[in-house]
């Protein structure tokens, strides 16, 4: 829809901090400002002009220059409300306020030239600026493991001293799980911003930017408690109704075990025969292709109406994206489809406002201006599930790192194997111990590995091994060093077979080649006691020996 530009009274103030200092700037000295809000966060632009003529006698001293060239983080805060001119019944006006961290500053300065010399009488300022999380987990990229955590617990590990984070998804956020690894890199794309929106996608969970505490928060779903606002038929210009894209496919669900295959099928209404989205599984836990099964359902469910709203001038009482409104009660503000008297969620807000005259400069440092005003909401029904998130792309697993494998039998030095059965899933597995991230423990399927089923050889205490890691699973990649006593001369091509818990205390299988000449040699070791069979050219000797102190 083509916004129409409106002249609006508005009083905006912007306040500037840096470095603990905080500059504020009104109306009569803004010129340009642009906010885009949506529910998940925000962007905006401000242009104003700072006047500077105490070298010529003037009182006007531009304070914020000095700070304003520090590379220091610089926070915005803006206020915008309306201000008409006074009336008998004067309204009380509420305003919008956003808050953010600058990302890009400009600097012009004009000279007004007097004579022989070039005076600076007005600096004009430009600065862009995201929202917290935006802009500062866009830079963050941790590679960390946690063991025993809560997703909850990483993220509160992350949000720094800028970012304020609230939460009502307990179900997913607040249970623990034994690994928890977020493994990030710049080279690979994804940042911590990434992170979080894919973790909230992948479970149909809801992300916001809430515009009164300025802070977060993820929750299960929408927040629709709160009283609707009115809308009034003088602030608004225009309406359009907006019908999303309809879904056309359904899904399949597929476990690819090689035990119990299944296939489950999540249908929809408005499927066309023939289109379908598969996805892949490989577990043998019911629990996690049913968690998939709901959450596919969940995602098939049909997108209702939005409305763009196109104002005229800005509401006496001001609101954010979240909000709940109500349009005018009159058949001409009624759009096909949306039930009269419905209430709606405020999804997006965008407005612009410039000076209606560079030249009235006689304005600066009034608390108000006339401004070029365009304004323009998006509107959705109260109970719509569908969540708008930014863009984002998905994380890449696994990530690799070296452990070592843990086993709780025998003695500190007995080379032995255990299998560790997880009480939820009734699953064998390894435990890893992970030096690089302070010798935590890790679960690791127990498994044959790389060899056939017919060889049983469990990865012993204190083996060096090649981690794969994942964003809530982990797995041996590889086996990375020999055991104690199993490396031969290369000189003798030998092979070995070590078993038992250590080179005194266990049977070796050994083949080498003496003056070319293949040996067989089979040794049972118990301490002092040894026991062999050992082949060579044209000899088989069976020894039992018991070694002399």
């Amino acid at each position: 829809m083509r916004e129409t530009t409106f002249q609006e009274r508005l009083a905006v103030t912007l306040t500037l901090t840096i470095a603990g200092t905080a500059h504020k700037v009104i109306s009569g000295s803004i010129k340009r400002l642009a906010l885009e809000l949506w529910s998940w966060g925000l962007e905006g632009e401000v242009e104003f002009m700072l006047t500077d003529n105490q070298s010529q006698g003037g009182q006007d001293q531009d304070k914020l220059l000095a700070d304003f060239l520090k590379p220091d983080l610089v926070e915005v805060s803006i206020e915008v409300k309306a201000d008409l001119p006074g009336t008998s019944s004067e309204p009380t006006y509420t305003p919008l306020t956003v808050k953010g961290y600058v990302t890009e500053k400009t600097l012009q300065e004009q000279a007004v030239t007097t004579g022989d010399s070039d005076l600076i009488l007005h600096r004009r300022y430009g600065i862009r600026f995201l929202d917290a999380a935006r802009l500062l987990w866009r830079q963050h990229y941790p590679c960390a493991l946690y063991t025993q955590k809560t997703v909850k617990d990483v993220l509160e590990a992350h949000k720094g001293d800028k970012i304020q984070l609230a939460y009502d998804w307990d179900a997913k956020l607040g249970t623990q799980h034994s690994m928890i690894f977020v493994g990030l890199e710049p080279e690979r794309g994804a940042s911590f911003y990434d992170w979080v929106l894919w973790y909230v996608h992948g479970n149909h969970g809801v992300f916001t930017h809430d515009y009164t505490t300025h802070g977060y928060k993820l929750a299960a779903a929408k927040d629709s408690s709160g009283t609707p606002q009115q809308l009034y038929t003088s602030n608004l210009s225009s309406l359009e109704l907006l019908l999303p894209e309809v879904i056309r496919h359904e899904v399949n669900v597929l476990n690819a075990l090689a035990e119990s295959p299944q296939t489950q099928n999540v249908p929809q209404d408005q499927v066309v025969t023939g289109i379908r989205q598969d996805v892949l599984l490989c577990t043998p836990i019911s629990d996690d292709v049913q968690a998939r099964v709901d959450l596919e359902t969940a995602r098939l469910k049909a997108r209702g109406a939005e409305l763009e709203l196109v104002w005229r001038s800005f509401p006496e009482t001001a609101f954010a994206p979240g909000a709940l409104v109500k349009l005018p009660p009159n058949e001409a503000w009624g759009a096909a489809g949306v039930a009269e008297d419905a209430t709606l969620r405020v999804r997006t807000l965008r407005l612009y406002a410039e000076v209606a005259s560079e030249a009235e400069e006689e304005v600066y440092g009034d608390g108000y201006s006339l401004f070029s005003f365009r304004m323009s909401t998006r509107l959705e029904p109260q109970d719509e599930t569908y969540v708008d998130l930014p863009a984002w792309q998905p994380p890449l697993y696994p990530r690799y790192v070296e452990g070592f494998i843990v086993s709780e039998q025998g003695a500190d030095e007995d080379e032995t194997w255990q299998a560790y059965t997880d009480s939820a899933t009734s699953l064998d597995g390894y435990k890893v111990k992970v030096p690089l991230f302070e010798d935590q423990i890790i679960p690791t399927p127990f498994n044959p590995n790389l060899l056939p089923g017919h060889f049983y050889f469990p990865a012993y205490k204190g083996e060096r091994v090649l981690v794969a890691l994942d964003f809530q699973r982990a797995w041996i990649k590889r086996f990375l060093d020999w055991r104690t006593g199993a490396r031969m001369p290369q000189d003798g091509q030998g092979v070995a077979l070590l078993v038992g818990k250590t080179p005194e205390n266990g049977t070796a299988l050994k083949h080498y080649y003496t003056d070319d000449k293949p040996v067989f040699l089979m040794q049972r070791t118990h301490d002092k006691d040894t026991q062999k069979i050992q082949i060579t050219e044209g000899t088989l000797l069976i020894q039992v020996k018991e070694e002399q102190s």
